[in-house]
């Protein structure tokens, strides 16, 4: 398998670590939506990242798409994510609270960075905080233990992992502070996994100049 993208996105590395959590071997092909997408575009129509390019050649596009079809190849007793039932459905507003915040973060990434110091649309720039500091409440409110669901290590802390790491990389004043105090924490467990480890961002992975 090949996984396409670079560890700077928390969407190329939620699924990196997974992959490496499972133990599945990959490739890793970290061409970059700005700078190469004209080769992306041939890889995914979408120019977006990730994809994972499968052994057989089907590309698989969207990481929660990419990691349901890992979780069926580990089968249901190694999967992060539970099947069915009340405990999947509460998982999954874990992850949809942590990729929501990975969207706003990123927005503001972005108004910062392509329209420059006298084009940035402060009054978009509040309301993405105020949606981004929203999820991180709400989450780090239902973060009671070590992990967040039946004391063990899941696919919620995985992205929410993820997610804290992309916010420390790009938008750390988000995290400044005594706020946030269990999502902190969270974020020093999954960071000394090895799965995370082998997923950090390298010093070349950056934002376009």
């Amino acid at each position: 398998m090949i996984l396409v993208g670079q560890y700077d996105s928390p969407y190329v590395r939620r699924v990196a670590v997974t992959l490496h959590h499972y133990g599945l071997f990959f490739t890793r092909n970290p061409i970059s939506v700005f700078t190469d997408a004209t080769a992306m575009a041939k890889i995914n129509p979408l120019v977006r990242i990730p994809s994972l390019v499968l052994d057989d050649g089907e590309v698989l596009i969207d990481s929660a798409a990419i990691i349901d079809y890992l979780d069926e190849t580990v089968g249901p007793a190694h999967a992060l994510t539970p099947r069915f039932g009340a405990e999947r459905r509460h998982m999954l507003q874990l992850i949809a609270a942590a990729t929501g915040a990975i969207d706003k973060a990123g927005a503001m990434v972005y108004e910062r960075h392509f329209h420059g110091a006298g084009g940035v649309n402060e009054d978009w720039l509040a309301r993405c905080r105020i949606q981004l500091e929203g999820a991180l409440q709400w989450l780090d409110e239902r973060l009671t233990g070590e992990w967040f669901v039946s004391g063990r290590f899941s696919q919620a802390d995985l992205t929410t992992g993820a997610m804290l790491g992309y916010l420390r990389l790009r938008v750390p004043e988000v995290l400044a502070g005594s706020r946030f105090l269990r999502l902190k924490g969270l974020a020093a467990a999954c960071e000394a996994l090895p799965s995370f480890i082998a997923a950090r961002p390298s010093a070349n992975e950056v934002m376009p100049g």
